[in-house]
């Protein structure tokens, strides 16, 4: 965003003018807007180049542009940036290693990420996809608690593919 202008940098002969406490003070031309401000010991600040006249505030400038770095640093801080995590089966796996993965999508979901659970598919397996749809089906019941199936089981080539999304956001 580009810097308003102040003070003498305000161009045009009149400008609508808006006082130090929020109060309207109607259209005057801009030297007497600028006598008012320097009065007050404040700065004259263009809050609304666009309009017909400039809408231009008698304000303290220094306060005006910590407070909106302030408000920039809070909101850039409250931003959540999800992470997309992928988890790779096979279609034929052993209750232990099933265990273990679900173990880790379980803790992806709860640290807030998304993650993309995939199904490698081999040589005949590529045939029963069903089996495939079964195993995601599966995990997603099991970690239903934690998560829900934000796009459903879809076969990719040789790979079936399914993402799970947190039910509640990343916690700090």
């Amino acid at each position: 965003m580009s810097e308003p202008r102040i003070n003498d940098r305000i161009r045009v002969a009149e400008v609508r003018l808006v006082g130090p406490n929020g109060e309207q003070v109607g259209i005057v031309r801009v030297e007497d807007a600028l006598r008012l401000a320097q009065d007050a010991d404040l700065d004259l600040v263009e809050v609304a180049p666009d309009a017909r006249p400039p809408v231009v505030k008698i304000m303290d400038y220094g306060k005006f542009k910590y407070e909106a770095d302030m408000k920039a640093r809070e909101a850039r801080r409250n931003q959540t940036n999800t992470v997309l995590k992928e988890i790779r089966f096979r279609l034929k796996i052993d209750p232990h290693d099933y265990a273990t993965k679900k173990g880790h999508v379980e803790r992806f979901l709860k640290g807030g990420d998304k993650v993309k659970v995939m199904i490698m598919f081999r040589g005949r397996e590529q045939s029963r996809p069903e089996m495939g749809v079964r195993l995601l089906q599966r995990l997603a019941d099991d970690v239903t608690e934690l998560g829900f199936i934000e796009s459903m089981p879809k076969q990719d080539g040789r790979n079936m593919i399914m993402v799970l999304g947190p039910t509640k956001k990343k916690a700090d």
